[in-house]
């Protein structure tokens, strides 16, 4: 199971340039995305609709590890970037070990930052770097009763 589109981050640099050269409007998100239900898919293609280029920055499973608890993630990190990376609106897939994807932000300058609105009123990793750069950060809603917690919390029962 491989797919072009995911992207080691000391490879972005290349795919960027390119991109770039192109004026592509970058869109840059991220997430564990550890079991892809339909909140997920709107929130990608409201992501996505917000330029050309649409990067997913994914957590590896050591990062989802200390930033979900011992018990997640359910789906490795192999078969999660598979799966987003084979999603219509997502362009790109790139891995990162961090517990914000702050450097790989400050690598790929993307025009537009983008998290869920549940980050109303907090700090957003890299925002200062989108904004620096004339970018700008956008709040996606959610679906409400969608998310992987809810889904855990059903099979569990």
């Amino acid at each position: 199971m491989e797919s072009v589109n995911i992207i080691m981050p000391k490879d972005i640099k290349t795919e960027l340039s390119r991109l770039k050269a192109e004026s592509k409007k970058i869109i840059f998100t991220n997430g564990c995305f550890d079991i892809i239900h339909a909140g997920h898919i709107s929130y990608l293609n409201e992501a996505k609709a917000l330029g050309d280029v649409l990067i997913v920055g994914l957590n590896s499973d050591e990062s989802v590890r200390r930033l979900k608890g011992k018990n997640r993630p359910i789906v490795n990190e192999r078969d999660r970037a598979y799966v987003l990376a084979n999603l219509k609106p997502v362009d790109y897939v790139v891995l990162f070990d961090e517990d914000t994807p702050y450097e790989l932000i400050k690598e790929i300058k993307p025009d537009v930052l983008v998290k869920g609105a549940d980050y109303e009123g907090k700090s957003i990793a890299g925002s200062d770097i989108v904004e620096a750069g004339g970018g700008k950060t956008v709040l996606i809603n959610f679906v409400k009763g969608k998310s992987t917690s809810e889904i855990i919390k059903k099979i569990k029962k």
